[in-house]
């Protein structure tokens, strides 16, 4: 086995056999950070020490016969967003650079009641607000597959440090494509869920105490090598908690890799008046066809009937409101209520425009992004796209429109372009229906090139 590649799963397995120790699960990770991190620059706060010692009470835990759960021992890092007791949370943003949270998030809380073991935290942008990750503390991250190049963001330095082989799995935040952007700039696997299936408690650091406002388009969820290790995550870190009360109580179901002949998928090589490479627009349609010719019902996708730039801009509206419902000074006038209400009722329509679209298809499948990985720039650059200067702020507009709707999305690995870059491509569903998404990804996985190990890791 080699340790540091080796899936979540794999991991577990080996771990719950005695096939290898906790303790050389982390020590092969730590190894790949001594060796990688300092080129990528994915992993920012490592508590060495602290996670050995963990490392080592599982393998005694173990000994004795007991069992953690379904994580026992397996090595992780975090997003640097998580509140994780004894451990920095700072956003990349200066006036966080020494904030510890009281508890853990949920979310870390459930992985740790899992039994995995947190190693450290992984770079963002500053403040999540940007598709690169770099910021004032800890510089920016690189891609692994090409240093001169974005590993994305926000949660890049959580899908560079999954390609690499630091980490078996991540746990990103997507409000605007910032876990399934990052994941395709990587050649990685990367699940937003449906809106309101994973707590957001704790998944900003609040200092001040004040009322949390991001309650809408934001989601959590894993990034990882394969689409069974995020069936596994999921399942941990999904469902009612007691922190967030908008979680719905829906049961997460098992999921279940059905017959690819047995499902209808919509293609959409591009949405109407959004830019992309040539080559992303190709590997959506080559997709397409090896479904087709494996027995799939493939069809090419008939799209709401919406304005999906005025959706774009709607959504840019409402994450504006909440920041500005999070700012201590409120501004001299204040956005009225009345446009909240009327935001709201204008998502309505997309949403139930998106819900007819899923009556007639299992899965839309479509660009994730506009581009593969680019070179690092100033935020606002314009963006080669096809030899045409494109807009930057347009970088996440295929995965942003279903943080708007509030669909399940994921990133799937579909080839590398003609640099090497990998493509991602990206699997939408109905509401609530992540995990029979993820079994329709790993039903299709052979189909496609799958997780790849950069070159030099």
């Amino acid at each position: 086995m080699d340790i540091a590649f080796a899936s979540t799963i794999e991991l577990a397995t080996a771990i719950a056999a005695r096939t290898i120790s906790a303790v050389a699960a982390l020590d092969a990770h730590l190894a790949q950070i001594d060796r990688g991190n300092g080129a990528v620059n994915a992993i920012v706060t490592l508590d060495r020490e602290g996670a050995r010692e963990r490392a080592r009470q599982a393998d005694v835990a173990r000994a004795r016969g007991d069992a953690l759960g379904p994580l026992h021992g397996v090595p992780f890092t975090l997003k640097d967003t998580h509140d994780t007791a004894g451990m920095k949370t700072t956003v990349g943003f200066p006036p966080f650079a020494d904030y510890v949270a009281k508890k853990d998030s949920p979310v870390a809380a459930r992985l740790k009641a899992a039994g995995a073991i947190l190693i450290g935290k992984t770079n963002v942008a500053t403040m999540l607000s940007d598709w690169q990750s770099d910021n004032p503390l800890f510089g920016r991250t690189g891609n692994p597959w090409n240093l001169s190049r974005t590993a994305g963001g926000s949660s890049g330095g959580a899908a560079a440090a999954v390609a690499a082989g630091m980490t078996p799995f991540e746990i990103g935040t997507d409000m605007q494509d910032s876990i399934r952007l990052p994941a395709a700039f990587c050649g990685v696997y990367g699940l937003k869920p449906t809106e309101h299936r994973v707590s957001l408690a704790g998944a900003f650091p609040d200092p001040g105490g004040t009322a949390r406002s991001v309650r809408l388009m934001s989601c959590l969820g894993p990034l990882a090598r394969s689409a069974e290790d995020l069936a596994l995550i999921y399942r941990i870190i999904a469902g009612p908690d007691g922190g967030d009360t908008d979680l719905a109580p829906v049961p997460v179901e098992a999921t279940e890799t059905p017959d690819v002949g047995t499902l209808r998928f919509a293609v959409a090589t591009t949405f109407p008046g959004f830019p992309v490479a040539g080559e992303i627009s190709a590997a959506v349609e080559k997709l397409g066809e090896k479904l087709g010719s494996a027995g799939a019902m493939v069809d090419e996708a008939k799209l709401p009937r919406l304005d999906l730039h005025d959706d774009l801009a709607e959504g840019g509206a409402l994450i504006g409101m909440m920041l500005e419902a999070a700012q201590p000074d409120p501004p001299e006038q204040p956005t009225p209520v009345s446009r909240w209400f009327t935001a709201l009722a204008r998502r309505d329509r997309s949403i139930l425009g998106w819900d007819r679209f899923f009556e007639s298809c299992d899965a839309l499948l479509c660009p994730v992004a506009m581009t593969t990985a680019f070179p690092h720039c100033a935020p606002g650059t314009a963006i080669e796209v096809n030899g045409r200067e494109e807009n930057y702020w347009m970088l996440p507009a295929y995965g942003a429109v279903f943080n708007y709707s509030g669909h399940p999305a994921l990133t799937i690995p579909g080839g590398y372009d003609r640099e090497g870059l990998p493509i991602g491509l990206q699997l939408v569903g109905r509401r609530w229906s992540e995990t029979r998404l993820l079994g329709i990804a790993s039903a299709i996985a052979p189909l496609t090139d799958g997780y790849r190990r950069p070159t030099g890791y």
